[in-house]
């Protein structure tokens, strides 16, 4: 019988039996091994769904800011950098410090709760916030900006424009309890196109300073004064008589001393003292004012040729010739800020008339030896102002990119930014700011605590400040300037925010006020008559293809006008 082929020998029937089980046991080795790796993948995500890369803020800020380190801790960070950068006055460094001091009471709040977390501040400070402005931009586009700002917040509209600031509306939607503690007017000078950009660092009125021992050697009276500038009845002419006055009895060099280089903010004024406009609401535009910039124009020309106000003045170096022209009483008046009252307590402008060695002023030396009121109307029927140009916390839109997995954990490191910004804002580090750099609060809690005669008799102890960074970098002028005088003068100073006014925040008004500054220079200096000044500026706004298409130009130059006649 003829085997059939389909039916194995023994011994084939052996080894098919041997593969099949081999096969059995590799399919099953693949199983066991599949098993394993969905069991690992399993837990490994469920480890990593315990590393949150987002944390919603509640609105509690001891909550958000433990929820937000426990997050950075649970991805391995233990170190967060951020660079502040700002500029100005040498007395406004809480403009960095107050971020370095927020710094070391989050890693504080962060330690009590065991979170092995820790943030650490690298600081820029300038005596000129445009370079700081200007650099900004320029290192911003190279990736190399600092993750917060504190600037002018004219700044706004252009960082706003180009995204290289962070849109903190949505932040803020959790935390509108801590922003109705800022006075709603600063609050709107912080926004662009409906939303907000900024959070309020400080704020600040121009006062026209006046030296009482000017005036009474000159047989000035100034009882009533501020009253008589409040109620239009004292005007830039009135001012201009008295200057005058002043110089030709030998009691003054010079009649009125101003800023140097930049018309923007405080030349600015004598628009709004014309009531002449800068921006028009309706079209969103900026506007070149011709009747009231040719007035502003006129004024500072007569003082000049009278000799009342140096030709040169916008060349002048603020610490070697317009500080010491005004501390040692070389002028009458002087256009500045309620900063200056005590900057001028913290740097050796004055020289001491027993030892003939510069030193500071004293309080008492600075009360006695100045009268301040608003900045004057231009003219009769006008109204006096001052101008405001509040600082503002900027945050990067890239804040914290330097950190360890910047792009994974990015919400964390803008929210931790923006409560940086918060924690900032405590009403003592705004309080101590407002005291030692003389610009006013922006919160009502602050403010409060000026009022507050027994914190502040004791803040030369700085008992608030955590970081050490802080307390040897401000005690010194903490010391000079924590005076119940400079507090009385800040909160007597504050009726003045009831007459200011803002700069527009316009994209393109930095490049219209730099004009205003070159159209200043040359009135002053002889180099243009008034008029042909104003029509330099309609020249080069029309030059400029982006300005003119942003300025309207309206009104005309007044046939005849002029202060003295």
């Amino acid at each position: 019988m003829i085997p059939s082929p389909y039916k194995a020998s023994s011994g084939e029937e052996g080894l098919a039996t041997g593969l099949t089980k081999v096969q059995a046991g590799i399919i099953t080795i693949i199983i066991l091994v599949a098993v394993v790796a969905g069991v690992y993948y399993m837990v490994t995500q469920g480890r990593e769904a315990e590393k949150p890369v987002t944390v919603e803020l509640t609105g509690d800020f001891e909550t958000d800011v433990v929820n937000i380190g426990k997050a950075l801790a649970a991805h391995g960070i233990k170190e967060v950098k951020y660079t502040v950068w700002s500029g100005g006055d040498p007395n406004s460094v809480m403009r960095v410090y107050g971020i370095v001091e927020a710094a070391a009471r989050i890693t504080k709040i962060w330690g009590d709760k065991g979170v092995d977390v820790k943030i650490t501040v690298t600081t820029r400070y300038e005596s000129d916030p445009k370079i700081v402005y200007s650099d900004y931009i320029s290192k911003w586009t190279l990736g190399q900006a600092p993750d917060i700002m504190a600037n002018g917040y004219v700044y706004i509209a252009s960082l706003a424009e180009e995204g290289y600031i962070l849109d903190l509306t949505p932040y803020l939607e959790k935390y509108s309890d801590f922003l109705e503690d800022f006075y709603s007017a600063l609050v709107d000078a912080m926004k662009y196109k409906g939303k907000i950009y900024g959070i309020p660092q400080d704020t600040e009125a121009r006062p026209i300073y006046i030296r009482k021992d000017v005036a009474e050697c000159a047989g000035i009276d100034l009882t009533g004064l501020a009253d008589k500038v409040k109620n239009g009845e004292f005007t830039w002419k009135d001012l201009y008589d008295l200057a005058l006055k002043a110089k030709n009895a030998g009691c003054a060099e010079w009649g009125v001393i101003h800023r140097k280089g930049s018309a923007h903010p405080d030349l600015i004024q004598f628009i709004f003292a014309f009531e002449g406009k800068l921006y028009n609401d309706a079209t969103g535009k900026l506007v070149l004012d011709k009747e009231a910039v040719y007035k502003w124009f006129a004024t500072e020309k007569a003082f000049a040729d009278a000799g009342l106000l140096p030709s040169d003045m916008m060349g002048w170096d603020w610490g070697k010739q317009i500080h010491p022209t005004v501390v040692n009483g070389k002028t009458l008046a002087f256009i500045g800020g309620v900063w200056h009252w005590t900057e001028w307590q913290t740097k050796s402008y004055y020289t001491d008339p027993a030892t003939g060695e510069p030193r500071p002023l004293t309080a008492e030396e600075v009360h006695d030896f100045f009268y301040y009121t608003l900045f004057p109307a231009g003219e009769p029927g006008k109204k006096p102002v001052t101008l405001s140009q509040p600082y503002a916390w900027m945050i990067n839109s890239k804040a914290g990119y330097q950190n360890p997995d910047f792009d994974k954990l990015k919400d964390l490191y803008l929210k931790l930014a923006f409560l940086l910004v918060v924690k900032a804002s405590d009403p003592d580090i705004n309080a101590i700011h407002s005291i030692i750099s003389s610009h006013l609060p922006v919160t009502k809690s602050a403010l409060n605590l000026l009022r507050d005669s027994s914190w502040v008799a004791d803040l030369v102890n700085l008992p608030t400040i955590v970081s050490g960074e802080v307390k040897n970098s401000i005690s010194d002028i903490v010391a000079r300037t924590a005076n119940p005088i400079n507090v009385a003068f800040l909160e007597d100073a504050t009726y003045m925010l009831d007459y200011t006014t803002f700069t527009p925040k316009h994209p393109l008004y930095p490049k219209l006020a730099e004009f205003f500054a070159e159209a200043i220079d040359k009135v002053l200096r002889g180099t243009l008559s008034p008029k042909d000044a104003v029509d330099f500026l309609v020249s080069k706004i029309n030059a400029d293809p982006d300005l003119k298409e942003a300025v309207e130009i309206v009104g005309e130059i007044p046939s005849g006008w002029s202060l003295t006649g």
